[in-house]
């Protein structure tokens, strides 16, 4: 996990997102050797020194260790401490800068894997309808509350289904997840998507 995310924590939370990072670390190894179907939550489990139920302390199934991404409440903090003046857009291009140039070249690997992985798997492929929909409300929520609007905004949560529309569409399945294809995308959306204005030339 990010530096960050441990800040201002106890001994005890501290061990616990350490814990959470290690099962995933190793249930990622395993998807990689074994195959997601084949690796079972035992043998997570085992890998990473814990009981069954200590994993389900951290992860309720194995597909949710997959789906969850945590660097959404990262960047959502991120997106809420930029400078009030900045246009909503732009403060949350900034935000998601911020979070990956916080992550080291281990974690932007790891992180893109678990992008892939999800992508090559249709069970998770079917199941991330779900995640999404968790994200386009936690980034509609932080909106809301930067504009002053109330939480349930419907102008906010169109914005933020339209950011996560964007960068999920330029990324798709059949591409590896790409930074540099999502700042495309966030360039197309910024600029009023011209393409749906008139013909391309």
């Amino acid at each position: 996990m990010p530096a960050e995310a441990e800040m201002g924590l106890g001994l005890r939370e501290r061990k616990k997102l350490r814990t959470r990072a290690t099962i995933r670390e190793q249930a990622m190894r395993l998807f990689t050797e074994k195959g997601y179907g084949e690796t079972t939550v035992e043998q997570i489990a085992e890998a990473a020194d814990i009981s069954p139920s200590t994993f389900f302390r951290y992860f309720p199934s194995k597909e949710q260790l997959v789906l969850v991404d945590d660097y959404d409440p990262i960047m959502i903090r991120s997106f809420e401490e930029q400078p009030a003046d900045l246009p909503v857009l732009t403060a949350l291009r900034r935000s998601m800068e911020q979070v990956f140039a916080s992550m080291t070249p281990e974690q932007l690997a790891r992180e893109l894997a678990r992008q892939q992985l999800i992508r090559s798997v249709p069970e998770l492929r079917a199941a991330m309808l779900d995640e999404l929909q968790r994200t386009i409300q936690m980034l509609a929520e932080g909106v809301a509350h930067r504009t002053g609007r109330p939480a349930d905004d419907l102008e906010a949560r169109a914005f933020a289904g339209a950011v996560v529309g964007a960068i999920m569409g330029a990324n798709g399945i059949e591409h590896a997840f790409s930074i540099e294809r999502m700042d495309r995308a966030l360039d197309y959306f910024e600029a009023g998507f011209p393409f749906a204005i008139k013909p391309r030339a």
